[in-house]
C-alpha cells in the first residue's frame, strides 16, 4: 500500500544562514491493512516523515509510492496539487496534535463536511457525525460551537473524529493520544482497532509505547533507522 524509499528532507533557517537535516535515507513500507508505528526521540524526524507522506512537506530526495484507489500506483512527490487535495479528501487522513480549521465552522459542521467529501448524503453524514462526536465524548452542548473555544483535549478528540469518521484507506497519526486522559485513549484505541479490522492502513507516531502494544504489526525505529517486528 505504501513504500518510502531513500527519503531525505532539510530545512533552511534563513536568518541564521543554516541548513539543518531533518531526515535522511528513510526506507519503510506498509502492507495494505497493516499498521506501522514510528518511534524515536523528540526531534528525530518522525513528524517530518508523516508530513512528507501527506504532502505538507516536499522532500529533497526519495520516493513515496502509494497504491491509490482512484489513481493506481503513484509517487506522491510527483503528483499535482489538485490530485493531492483529492487524495486528502477521499483516501488519506491525517491526525495531528493541533486543530487547524476554518473560522466560524462548528464542530458538527466540520465532522459532517468530512463525510460529505466522501460522497455521503447530508442526512446520513450528519447522523454519522453526531455518532462520532458522541463516541469521542464531545458534549452535545459543543456541537454548534466553534472549536477555538475548546480545550486542548477537546480539540484533539474533534480532530480524531474528523479523520476516523471517513474510514480512509490510509490514516496518518501524529501523537493521537497527546493530552488525552485514559478514558479518551481507550476510545481512540477502539476506533483505531476497528479501522484496522475494516482494512484501513495506518502509520502512527506514539510516545506512549504501551498504547502501541497489540496494535502495530511493525515498528520503524528512528534511532537505528530500521524496521522490526511489532512490540510483544
Amino acid at each position: 500500500m505504501l513504500r518510502v524509499e531513500n527519503l531525505s528532507k532539510s530545512f533552511t533557517i534563513h536568518h541564521l544562514g543554516q541548513t539543518r537535516e531533518a531526515i535522511s535515507g528513510i526506507n519503510l513500507d506498509v502492507a495494505k491493512g497493516g499498521f506501522l508505528g514510528i518511534v524515536g526521540r523528540s526531534g528525530s524526524g518522525k513528524s517530518t516523515i508523516l508530513k512528507s507522506i501527506y504532502g505538507t512537506y516536499r522532500p529533497d530526495t526519495g520516493r513515496i509510492l502509494y497504491d491509490s484507489r482512484d489513481h493506481g500506483p503513484i509517487d506522491i512527490m510527483e503528483i499535482g496539487d489538485h490530485a493531492l487535495i483529492h487524495l486528502r479528501k477521499t483516501e488519506i487522513g491525517y491526525v495531528s496534535q493541533f486543530l487547524k480549521v476554518m473560522p466560524r465552522t462548528t464542530s458538527l459542521e466540520l465532522v459532517t463536511q468530512s463525510l460529505l467529501e466522501m460522497g455521503v448524503g447530508h442526512v446520513e453524514a450528519q447522523a454519522q457525525a453526531k455518532a462520532a462526536l458522541e463516541h469521542y465524548d464531545i458534549p452535545e452542548s459543543l456541537w454548534n460551537n466553534y472549536p477555538n473555544t475548546f480545550s486542548g483535549g477537546e480539540k484533539l478528540r474533534l480532530n480524531i473524529a474528523r479523520a476516523t469518521v471517513k474510514a480512509p484507506r490510509l490514516l496518518l497519526l501524529d501523537e493521537p493520544t497527546a493530552s488525552l486522559d485514559n478514558a479518551s485513549k481507550v476510545k481512540v484505541r477502539e476506533a483505531i482497532a476497528k479501522l484496522k479490522a475494516e482494512g484501513t492502513t495506518l502509520v502512527g507516531i506514539f510516545h506512549d509505547l504501551e498504547f502501541m502494544e497489540g496494535l502495530c504489526d511493525s515498528v520503524y525505529d528512528m534511532t537505528n533507522q530500521e524496521m522490526r517486528h511489532a512490540l510483544a
